[in-house]
């Protein structure tokens, strides 16, 4: 994604010419940046070929998911629709991890009858439930038990998931409990020891005292685990500045461990694969004048990108076309919902805008789609899949009607 004679591109199309094909507005994901993707995180850790389990939270169409299993992927789920459609998407049940605080009796036995590779349980109610299952059907499931690590991953507070507070895992002395209670179960087979202490982590620090925390925890439990799912969190740069996960340090933190721990590695990575390939085409609408700012007023909503209203996440706001008038006035670009928090960025500068411009939010395929609803009863956006020249609707535009 580049300016081409001032002109910016997603692949070898321009964003004008996608929105004046698909209008505004609509999701554009590029295909080549999810494979670079994919090929990078492999690279990054290629020494120890972990399980890339892709985390369907961050965006589960259909499409996308069934070429992310094309590149070798398998999936993390947290509900019986996202495994339904990860199961549908082609990807292998051996390859899906089932996550989640809240699995209901129902998304066990469903995980349990399309023998899943692992069920990653919260608290002892779930083992429970499992054993009902099993014993019932004269089973043994494999499962992996997470730990809250107590362990700050420095993002934003509303997706830390591993602190001692978060609803997440369980503490280290619950988790050795249940460990020595069912190790010797005919129906519980624990497999693994699950841990995930946040998202959009840019840091390694945080990933080096998870890792310190579960080596003193897998000693005191004196229990073999085949696998520790480290779950996922690698931050993507949402700034044009922002800080980058140093990939190498983390490999290097993991290869450390594993010469202590003679086991297999479990990612479930979400943002980092899809994260960047995504963008949010959007057209201005009005552009309101005040005393002390410009209303950049668009025609994509909170609705249809939830994270800036939700987290107050900042995603750069590139305009189609380059101008080299600058404009030093607050600039404020709003969307038309009647929510206060409808707001996308705030600048202190920004070259001169115009009324129907085409402008491109950057960095939305993760949380973008997903998280995007029928509030104000405003229809949802397609999603169009870039591979080079070529451009393929692969959701189409909701149509009023259709929700009505």
């Amino acid at each position: 994604m580049t300016y081409k004679n001032k002109h910016f591109y997603i692949e070898k199309i321009s964003a004008e010419k996608l929105a004046k094909k698909f209008g505004t507005p609509s999701y554009i994901y590029s295909y080549n940046s999810l494979k670079n993707n994919i090929k990078n995180f492999k690279n990054h850790f290629r020494s120890f070929k972990p399980t890339i389990c892709f985390s369907v939270k961050s965006n589960s169409n259909l499409r996308l998911l069934n070429l992310i299993s094309k590149f070798g992927l398998g999936a993390d789920v947290v509900s019986k629709g996202e495994l339904l459609k990860a199961l549908k998407a082609k990807i292998k049940p051996e390859k899906i991890v089932f996550s989640g605080v809240g699995k209901s009796i129902e998304e066990l036995k469903f995980a349990i009858k399309k023998k899943i590779f692992l069920i990653n349980v919260e608290s002892e109610n779930e083992i429970i439930e499992i054993e009902k299952i099993a014993k019932k059907n004269k089973k043994k499931i494999d499962i992996g038990i997470r730990l809250n690590p107590d362990t700050d991953a420095n993002t934003l507070k509303e997706i830390s998931t591993g602190k001692k507070e978060n609803k997440f895992g369980l503490t280290k002395k619950k988790f050795l409990y249940l460990v020595d209670k069912y190790k010797y179960s005919n129906f519980i087979n624990i497999i693994c020891l699950s841990v995930h202490i946040g998202s959009q982590i840019t840091s390694h620090t945080p990933y080096k005292k998870m890792l310190d925390i579960v080596d003193r925890t897998i000693k005191d439990s004196r229990y073999k685990f085949s696998y520790i799912d480290l779950g996922g969190g690698m931050g993507i740069q949402y700034k044009k500045n922002g800080n980058k996960l140093n990939y190498k340090k983390y490999s290097s933190l993991i290869k450390s461990f594993l010469k202590k721990n003679k086991v297999k590695i479990i990612f479930e990575p979400g943002r980092s694969i899809i994260g960047n390939a995504g963008f949010l085409l959007t057209k201005i609408i009005y552009i309101k004048q005040t005393n002390t700012r410009n209303f950049i007023i668009l025609d994509s909503a909170m609705n249809d990108m939830m994270r800036p209203a939700l987290y107050k996440a900042e995603h750069m706001i590139l305009p189609s076309k380059l101008s080299k008038n600058k404009i030093n006035r607050r600039h404020e670009f709003v969307g038309p919902i009647c929510e206060t928090t409808d707001k996308f960025l705030t600048t202190l500068k920004y070259q001169k805008l115009n009324q129907n411009d085409i402008l491109i939010i950057c960095d939305v395929g993760a949380y973008g789609m997903v998280l995007s609803s029928n509030y104000n009863l405003r229809p949802k956006p397609p999603e169009i899949l870039v591979n080079k020249k070529n451009s393929k609707i692969i959701t189409k535009r909701e149509k009023l009607i259709s929700i009505i």
